[in-house]
């Protein structure tokens, strides 16, 4: 989830001097992104957004998709991972870049972000990620984007976030993706504190 359009360095820090396993945003097992990502194309390329030190990465290296690419802004978040997975075939690839900054050199057939986009709460910066992730979502291929909900925390790490409804998380990327499926759920910490989520499953045109 470790992803902004602001510097790299809150984040390394955050990995650096934190159990991944005590962040908010840690689950032991990914299991609404597992479910949502799940059905969606032949498992050929997934993307991950905002992958950092989330164990969702190992669950798609065992699910044999083709092409796994793990994309966060922190270093120290996907080194990791990087280390985690070294022993596994296939590696997937790691990139370490602001999602605002990628310049895909493929296409995808699913994107995935869970907890990146509400941390964009500039207009203009939503609509550049729209843009992108309509460039590279394949056509018929899926984005799986999930956030806080309205009655969701207003802030993470320190960090203001943007609270979307499932509805308005779709009418944000209307103009080239249809809609698949809308869905909320309720993130426990490993503090025990609820955040609520909302989820837009969506189809590109």
């Amino acid at each position: 989830m470790a992803e902004t359009s602001g510097s790299a360095r809150h984040w390394d820090t955050v990995y650096a001097t934190k159990d991944t396993r005590t962040v908010s945003w840690h689950e032991d097992v990914p299991t609404t992104s597992l479910r949502l990502i799940g059905p969606r194309g032949s498992r050929t390329s997934v993307v991950d957004i905002g992958a950092g030190a989330s164990p969702l990465g190992d669950h798609l290296v065992a699910q044999r998709w083709e092409h796994v690419t793990l994309l966060d802004v922190s270093d120290e978040g996907l080194a990791l991972t990087r280390e985690r997975l070294r022993q596994h075939a296939p590696h997937p690839e790691l990139v370490v870049s602001d999602v605002l900054d990628w310049s895909p050199a493929r296409q995808y057939d699913v994107w995935h972000d869970r907890a990146v986009l509400h941390f964009l709460t500039d207009p203009g910066d939503r609509a550049r990620y729209v843009d992108l992730a309509a460039r590279t979502v394949a056509p018929q291929g899926h984005l799986v984007v999930g956030g806080f909900a309205p009655d969701g925390p207003t802030h993470c790490s320190g960090l203001p976030t943007a609270q979307r409804s499932a509805h308005e998380l779709a009418l944000e990327f209307a103009e080239h993706f249809t809609q698949v499926e809308l869905d909320t759920d309720t993130h426990t910490t490993p503090s025990g504190a609820e955040q609520a989520f909302a989820w837009a499953v969506l189809q590109r045109r």
